[in-house]
């Protein structure tokens, strides 16, 4: 365990890096008022954990998944985030665009989680 730690945490500065960069696109990107950079990095995650869980298990790589799951992804994908944009939207009295995102980002969180399964275990069938 005590090995696996630094390189979990240089995985989880990656992917917080990565994250950063997100926030500072989106908003320039696609605009302000809606939180699309945490729904970006959630759907994402999702999409690379899907693609990510199948390829690491049929090609015995497991030993990466600290540094590529829990690490980079752990890093990138900010659920808290998620919680705490959900709960902005509804106390400045945007309830409808508050349960647009939070069911949105879970619905299509998971439709990518499937996907990059889908798609990974066709490159093993």
């Amino acid at each position: 365990m005590i090995q696996t730690l630094p390189i979990v945490a240089l995985g989880g500065a990656l992917g917080a890096s990565l994250r950063y960069l997100v926030n500072v696109a989106a908003p320039r990107l696609l605009g302000h008022g809606f939180p699309y950079a945490t729904m970006t990095v959630n759907v994402v995650g999702s999409f690379l954990m899907g693609l990510l869980v199948v390829i690491l298990a049929e090609k015995s790589g497991t030993r990466f998944a600290p540094f590529l799951m829990t690490g980079v992804l752990g890093g990138f994908t900010t659920f808290s985030a998620y919680s705490l944009d959900a709960i902005t939207l509804y106390e400045r009295g945007q309830i409808g665009l508050a349960f647009v995102y939070v069911a949105g980002t879970v619905i299509v969180a998971l439709a990518a989680l499937f996907l990059g399964m889908t798609i990974a275990r066709g490159w093993f069938a």
